[in-house]
């Protein structure tokens, strides 16, 4: 689904440029990657888009429209970026500087910004601007960079400039990503392996909980010095180092949290490469299987996971194989966002449907009194990265 910004009404011309990033959501592999494991990424069928041209004004500086925040930023290009308002405008701002620190002459540019990516859902929206943002600058200064190169910029960006401490998860699938393909990236080693998902019987259903419980404690920071102190006692570099039965030898040395939160990781590691295996052989029953367990794992040793996720999951396994359903999961740091769904094809719009009103219902109480509305689509593996126009 690309929508292609509104250049020409904006302003009065054709653009000269029209590119696009996706946004992304994770197939099985959650909480994996700060311990060196395994993460299953796809791109989905939402971009980012951004049309431009070298701007008509004398003034150096980049101008941003943003029909979906209905908002404009400058960037002046005349020195070194540095962060400003509007707050949205730092992740351009931050791949912006990531050109100009490798010597490219950036021009003054107008541009018009569109994004079909969801906000707030945990799919990535910000590494979709990122990377878009890259691809234009590519283009508008003829430095191509290095794929590898292109997603450690963007990241950098959402670190230095978003005051985001991601992974490189998701820059890595927006570049990379790969139409009827899921990608199994290495967070220790940063090497990648494209997995065929072409059968066109399957699809993964995106359920938006609509909901973002604020936590106080700092839980992620709570559970990655739990694991590294499951690493230390193990004795090993990072938990993509220790095996189940070890853990089991160390668990009278461990309290029961960190071993808890040691027993997630090391079989969600597992976990994710039995998926990968069985999506090679197409066996979406056993796809399914791990996608449950990675959620159970998540919810009861992780416990990251909240009740609207946990109730889109229930959803899910009430509907079954026999509705079309092989598996579903939470996706994402947890507490809210997203799950995903492994079903039919054919079956994904009748899903939908069911999905939607039951979740509803399961969310009716005294702090969501006539329930949540989820929203819901479908997505085939999705092509990164692209010039569309230029």
């Amino acid at each position: 689904m690309i929508k292609i910004p509104e250049f020409e009404k904006i302003y009065g011309r054709p653009p000269r440029w029209i590119v696009a990033a996706p946004g992304r959501v994770n197939v099985i592999g959650e909480h994996t990657d700060y311990n060196g494991g395994f993460v299953l990424p796809m791109a989905i069928e939402r971009y980012t888009v951004m049309a431009a041209d070298i701007s008509q004004s004398s003034a150096p500086r980049i101008l941003i429209h943003d029909s979906r925040a209905r908002d404009t930023a400058q960037i002046d290009i005349s020195k070194p970026i540095a962060k400003a308002d509007p707050r949205w405008s730092n992740y351009l701002r931050g791949v912006a500087a990531g050109f100009q620190n490798r010597g490219a002459t950036i021009p003054a540019l107008d541009v018009a910004l569109a994004s079909t990516v969801p906000l707030g859902g945990g799919l990535s929206s910000s590494a979709a601007l990122e990377v878009c943002t890259a691809t234009l600058l590519e283009a508008a200064t003829g430095t191509k960079l290095d794929p590898v190169e292109k997603a450690l910029l963007c990241q950098k960006a959402e670190h230095e400039f978003a005051g985001v401490p991601c992974g490189i998860m998701d820059q890595y699938i927006s570049v990379m990503g790969q139409k009827d393909h899921l990608l199994l990236l290495d967070c220790r080693s940063c090497q990648t392996e494209l997995v065929p998902m072409d059968d066109p019987s399957v699809a993964l259903l995106i359920i938006n909980t609509n909901v973002k419980h604020e936590l106080s404690g700092g839980e992620y920071g709570q559970r990655r010095a739990q694991c590294e102190t499951a690493a230390n006692i193990l004795g090993v570099p990072s938990l993509r180092d220790a095996t189940a039965d070890a853990l089991e030898r160390a668990r009278r040395k461990m309290d029961l949290f960190v071993f808890q939160r040691a027993r997630h990781v090391i079989s969600e590691i597992e976990r994710t490469l039995q998926a990968v295996a069985e999506i090679h052989k197409s066996n979406w029953p056993d796809v399914g299987r791990h996608m449950y367990a990675s959620h159970d794992s998540l919810r009861d040793d992780f416990e990251v996971s909240c009740k609207e996720l946990d109730a889109v999951v229930e959803i899910c396994r009430s509907i079954g194989p026999a509705g079309g359903v092989y598996g579903c999961r939470m996706t994402g740091g947890g507490f809210g966002g997203s799950c995903v769904a492994l079903v039919r094809a054919d079956a994904a719009d009748t899903i939908s449907k069911q999905i939607a009103p039951l979740y509803k219902t399961a969310t009716t109480g005294d702090d969501a009194k006539n329930g949540i509305e989820a929203t819901i689509f479908s997505s085939r593996p999705a092509a990164g990265a692209m010039v569309i126009k230029g």
